[in-house]
């Protein structure tokens, strides 16, 4: 199981990750919402500001104050080590 730091030592299991999104737009701002109320809202944050949404394929939504773009680098990376490991 490969984990992917989203920041402040917080790990996130790669095979579990659907997307990683701004969370600027109105609809992931819906999903946010609405997983707040379900209470599948989990906040990494540490208090700063929130910069990635992290949709798992449990249903759950972790926001991270991680550029997605930097999560995506680090799961690639992570995902080249793996492969190394394999040969």
């Amino acid at each position: 199981m490969k984990l992917v730091n989203i920041g402040f030592g917080n790990m996130v299991s790669a095979a579990r990750l659907v997307a990683i999104v701004s969370p600027d737009s109105a609809p992931i701002k819906r999903i946010i919402q609405d997983a707040r109320e379900r209470g599948t809202l989990i906040d990494a944050t540490y208090g700063r500001r929130n910069r990635a949404v992290i949709i798992t394929d449990s249903d759950h939504i972790i926001l991270s104050a991680i550029q997605p773009e930097t999560i995506a680098h680090r799961l690639g990376a992570a995902s080249e080590e793996e492969e190394g490991a394999d040969e």
